[in-house]
């Protein structure tokens, strides 16, 4: 493969990697284990899986105190709150609408930027959130066709992942990563992880103890581990390589994948007024996120 096609191979690899990860949740938490249990394992997967990159890599783990606060932020906003509420969610809504809201980060990102000064404001991009948030209308209506009377409740519960993923990428924005890099500022945020999630889940009988009758959940929650880890080295790869506008293109990919995988893997079919609701959201990400100024060169 030519180096130019390369950055849109890896663009559609780690989209279709990380919308699986999405109806992996599902199969997690839909067969009764409760979302505490699951951050708690997903938690300590990472931390194998990191420690090992990094051991291939550089070696170099940072724990100073300068960084531990870094890390809780990011524990908190970027994993266990948006988890615990994205989980709950999942076990009552279908895998595909999952997808479509998680869809939403840029539209919450935007004005918690503009209130932290982040970013400058651009009347085009109000358009993006407005589109969303008609989106978010179809979804919770009565014409949407989820599953359960009273599914439409837990729509705003999923909402809560996309608001902590935005506040966390514009702090990161604000405060950057104090010379670390992002496979270290994760590692050190799924440490913090598994010092609250485990004792939490131990002590309020929600651990999962994986090996007697290991199934389809645990996989599950293997499987969501593995492609979100995959996805998220590869995505900072793919920042270094055609710079992060290109990248951020990766919001399409993973919206669209996650509800293909739903529909494969689940065999889930939607309304269509779920189908209006996923266009509106691809078209207000076009209208959100940032212009380039000078595209870097994919090469």
């Amino acid at each position: 493969m030519t180096g130019g096609l390369r950055p849109y191979a890896a663009l559609l690899g780690l989209g279709l990697c990380w919308g699986f990860s999405i109806p992996m949740a599902k199969l997690a938490v839909s067969t009764g284990h409760h979302p505490l249990g699951v951050i708690a394992w997903q938690s300590i997967l990472m931390v194998g899986f990191l420690t090992t990159l990094i051991l291939m890599r550089s070696g170099r783990f940072v724990l100073r105190p300068g960084v531990l606060s870094l890390y809780l932020v990011v524990a908190l906003s970027g994993t266990l709150v948006p988890n615990l509420f994205s989980f709950r969610a999942a076990a009552e809504l279908p895998a595909g609408v999952m997808a479509i809201v998680i869809a939403l980060v840029p539209m919450f990102a935007l004005p918690i930027a503009l209130v932290m000064r982040v970013e400058p404001w651009q009347p085009r991009r109000l358009g993006g959130i407005a589109l969303g948030a008609l989106a978010v209308v179809l979804l919770v209506g009565p014409e949407a066709s989820l599953p359960q009377a009273g599914a439409a409740v837990f729509v705003l519960v999923a909402l809560v992942a996309p608001l902590c993923y935005g506040f966390e990428g514009n702090y990161l924005a604000r405060t950057g990563t104090r010379g670390l890099d992002p496979v270290q500022v994760l590692w050190g945020a799924n440490v913090i992880g598994v010092i609250l999630s485990v004792p939490l889940a131990l002590g309020s009988g929600t651990w999962i103890a994986p090996f007697p009758g290991f199934g389809v959940p645990e996989a599950a929650i293997v499987g969501a581990s593995v492609a979100h880890c995959i996805a998220y080295v590869g995505y900072v790869w793919l920042v270094g390589r055609a710079g992060s506008v290109f990248a951020s293109q990766i919001a399409y990919v993973v919206t669209a994948a996650g509800v293909l995988w739903a529909m494969i893997l689940l065999g889930e079919r939607y309304a269509g007024w779920v189908w209006l609701a996923f266009v509106l959201i691809l078209l207000g990400l076009t209208l959100v996120r940032p212009r380039a100024v000078a595209q870097a060169k994919a090469a």
